[in-house]
């Protein structure tokens, strides 16, 4: 059984189907967001779509936590412009661009682009909204009165607390900061705080005063706010990094203080791991791993999908956008089709169907599905027309359906090529031949004499036919074969590697064929 079915049943199992189940997560809008955020979004939204095939009607709620302050500054923001607003709550912030309505819905626009690729439509609202429209109040008093239980908590289950500590942060009227105000008093209906320097990243003003900590004039602490979110919305399925899952961790702590403080059940958890770049994972702030809107707008809605949906939450992915990452996901989509087409019912099958949104399948089973890397190859090639090359391929006329394929497929390639692909899959037809073609050996030229012979005497060329007699002359003159299509990428691309030579020379206009083969021997 594939294990988002396997999950949905234990949901099921676990949380029952009378009621509409509440799916939720969450991102703080607080920078550009990483590749790896999108991996709970497309957690939760395959969850979401299996427990509807089961008729278990849910609603899937998605967060913008723009109440949260800035507490660092990532690596491409003017740190002279915004170092002043370290602390600040982010929907206080202004926008980077100056159009947006705040720092928090600049980013969280160019995210929620990112999460309309993936097919998946949560409901979304936004934090400091709900604080200040009072539904977070009664879980705010519940936490002032019980701050000795939640004390107790954090102690037992995470380490120390500080017995002073209020679990509430005021938005400071002085300095409109969030981080650097500590309560030192409640009295049921207002509490008593100070701003100073409690954080090593702001400053505090010295304002003291008194309010009413309703109505988003402050917020809970994350840990305390994460459990009040599960009572708040009614929360019944919402996983998390596996940071955060970890003995002792937030989610732990969280939990704790949902059944001992809020009375309410934690939701089934989800513990996935990290997206990692080069072994690392992921971070948007420091530099590290791609950004989900570029890869986003870079793959189609399937490919995207798959890359999260291939491997079990709790396995790590590793994506590198500028190495073979891209042209790997294409080769493992087109080997999916082909088993998918067989009407084999197995996982393999069954991630083929939901890696497609809802109600495509009958129109993407037939498609013909040029290989990637072939044609990321045919789009620098400016001579030929790509869709009839693509329909030689085939064999036979494109439907409709082969030529969005191939469109969608062209326009990802170009894209790639443009911005992130390695110097091997970039190749550029030599006008002239290159200097490095005085390098070729007697057997070399002796392979690449056949092959002029071949192309003389056939009348019509084509990949396959190439291919064939490629590894036909390969063995006839027992040339190793990476000497011998050295030979054919050398005197044509001006360098010892390229794309498959069949398909290479078969889009390559005879005349031009012959002529530079003979000039290289």
């Amino acid at each position: 059984m594939y294990w988002a079915d396997k999950i949905a049943e234990k949901i099921t199992e676990e949380r029952g189907v009378k009621k509409p189940l509440i799916i939720r997560d969450e991102k703080t809008a607080s920078g550009r967001v990483h590749l790896g955020s999108l991996r709970g979004v497309i957690i939760h939204g395959i969850i979401a779509d299996v427990l509807k095939e089961r008729n278990v009607i849910n609603k899937y709620l998605f967060e913008i936590n723009d109440f949260d302050p800035m507490d660092d500054l990532p690596h491409y923001l003017d740190k002279e412009k915004f170092h002043s607003y370290l602390g600040r709550p982010l929907y206080s912030i202004p926008s980077p661009d100056g159009k947006a309505k705040n720092y928090a819905e600049y980013f969280a626009d160019e995210f929620k682009e990112a999460i309309e690729k993936t097919g998946f439509q949560p409901e979304y609202y936004r934090s400091s909204e709900i604080y200040k429209s009072g539904k977070f109040n009664e879980v705010i008093k519940e936490a002032l009165d019980k701050s000795e239980l939640i004390k107790k908590i954090y102690k037992e289950v995470s380490g120390s607390v500080k017995e002073e500590w209020f679990p509430l942060n005021v938005v400071c009227e002085g300095c409109g900061k969030i981080m650097t105000t500590r309560v030192t008093s409640w009295d049921g209906e207002k509490v008593e705080y100070v701003c100073g320097d409690f954080v090593n990243y702001a400053k505090g003003c010295g304002y003291k005063g008194k309010i009413s900590p309703f109505d988003g004039n402050a917020k809970l602490p994350w840990k305390v706010e994460w459990a009040a979110k599960f009572r708040v919305f009614g929360v019944d399925v919402e996983g998390g990094g596996k940071d955060h899952s970890t003995k002792g961790g937030s989610r732990d702590v969280a939990n704790n203080i949902s059944k001992e403080v809020f009375n309410y059940p934690p939701p089934f958890d989800i513990p996935y791991e990290f997206f990692q770049h080069g072994g690392k994972k992921m971070s948007s702030s420091k530099g590290v791993g791609s950004s989900a809107k570029e890869v986003a707008d870079l793959l189609p809605t399937e490919i995207l999908r798959l890359l999260v949906l291939q491997k079990e939450p709790q396995k790590v992915i590793e994506f590198d956008i500028e190495g073979d990452t891209i042209p790997t996901l294409f080769d493992s989509y087109d080997s999916m089709a082909e088993h998918y087409n067989l009407k084999k019912e197995d996982d393999y099958s069954r991630l083929f169907e939901l890696i497609h949104p809802t109600g495509e399948m009958d129109a993407i089973k037939s498609r013909f599905r040029p290989r990637f890397s072939l044609v990321s190859f045919l789009v620098q090639m400016p001579h030929t027309d790509f869709m009839i090359e693509i329909e030689k391929l085939k064999g036979e006329k494109l439907s409709a359906e082969d030529k969005k394929e191939a469109e969608e497929r062209r326009n990802c390639a170009i894209l790639w090529l443009k911005l992130y692909a390695p110097l091997k899959y970039k190749f550029e037809l030599q006008k002239t031949l290159p200097s490095i073609a005085k390098d070729l050996s007697d057997i070399q030229k002796e392979a690449l004499k056949k092959v002029l012979d071949f192309v003389k005497t056939s009348s019509t060329l084509d990949g396959q036919g190439f291919h064939t007699r490629l590894h036909e002359i390969k063995e006839e003159l027992s040339i190793e074969p990476k000497e011998m299509f050295s030979a054919l990428y050398m005197i044509f691309l001006g360098k010892t590697s390229g794309p498959k030579a069949g398909w290479f020379l078969g889009v390559l206009d005879k005349k031009f064929l012959e002529n530079r083969l003979k000039e290289a021997i």
